[in-house]
């Protein structure tokens, strides 16, 4: 396999800071990402079984928030092979939640979504994946993608770059935003809170090629990495959804950060990634955005603050 050219600004990831910082070798980080490939494979080979032949679905709690047979079931063949191949390494896991560490490994942690795209996936909609990345005392290390309807897996690592199948990845070329296709997101709080993206949806969707809304975080952030899209951003994410896909767009030689242009903290569920040329852009156009007031979508109840 020939070896993609270094993404520009690599040097300044998150995730090549963390490989640095972990002591491990081109060997050890090799096998380590093989092994969250092969990991995502077998959860979307559940997906793929069991797609449109659901058999329960149910909320986990919020409006919206589903989980379904398929989830649990990618989960346990994600974690069967992470135990199996990774012994003593820490897993955080969507539907399980945590698993803690061993011995040598306990600064290394498996962060599973077995189904990002629960929704999409619900409803019979092909863009969901398996994500599995692998942390270095919480920053984003490396991962895999798998989009199973679409036959494709996305990978990634420092000193590896960023892949789909047997392709080089690399992020656009994009330079202005007048230019962009961006996508993002909104969060299951959405309906109950004013800070739920409807402006910055309608600001950037007025100053661009358009917004899209996947559905599923860790796939967009493949596609930015993979130059399909030029930017994304979204608030109420959790760490499952971001480990693996940060990478993919770093590796890629996208950018990452917090949405004031802060370094990106996986804990904060809230990122922007881009074209390097995109960034500031991204930055000042969610600065410039106030809440809409909930009355001008039919959502009167939104317009005083909440106790």
């Amino acid at each position: 396999m020939t070896q993609p050219p270094t993404p520009s600004g690599a040097g300044q990831a998150l995730s090549s800071d963390a490989a640095r910082a972990s002591g491990l070798s081109d060997a050890e980080l090799a096998e380590l990402v093989a092994i969250a490939r092969r990991a995502a494979l077998a959860g979307g080979g559940q997906l793929k079984e069991h797609f449109g032949r659901l058999q329960s679905i149910s909320e986990k709690g919020r409006a919206g928030d589903l989980v379904t047979n398929a989830d649990t079931a990618a989960e346990a063949a994600v974690l069967a092979l992470l135990t199996l191949e990774s012994p003593g390494v820490a897993v955080l896991a969507e539907e399980t939640g945590h698993t803690p560490g061993s011995g040598m490994q306990q600064d290394l942690q498996w962060c599973v979504d077995p189904l990002d795209g629960t929704t999409n996936y619900a409803h019979g909609f092909p863009l969901f994946g398996t994500s599995v990345g692998l942390l270095w005392r919480g920053t984003p290390l490396l991962g895999a993608i798998a989009v199973p309807r679409l036959d494709e897996l996305f990978w990634a690592a420092p000193g590896q770059g960023a892949w789909c199948n047997e392709q080089p990845l690399h992020v656009s070329s994009c330079s202005q935003l007048g230019d962009a296709l961006l996508v993002t997101g909104f969060a299951y709080d959405r309906t109950t809170r004013l800070d739920n993206n409807y402006a910055e949806f309608a600001w950037f969707t007025h100053r661009t090629h358009g917004v899209r809304r996947g559905g599923a975080a860790a796939v967009d952030l493949a596609y930015v990495a993979a130059g399909r899209l030029d930017g994304y951003w979204e608030r109420g994410l959790s760490p499952w959804d971001l480990a693996a896909g940060v990478v993919l767009v770093e590796q890629a030689g996208g950018v990452v950060c917090a949405y004031d242009g802060s370094r990106f903290e996986l804990g904060s569920g809230r990122l922007i990634a881009a074209t390097p040329e995109l960034q500031h852009q991204l930055i000042d156009g969610l600065a410039a955005c106030q809440p809409l007031i909930g009355s001008s979508y039919g959502a009167p109840e939104l317009d005083s603050p909440s106790p």
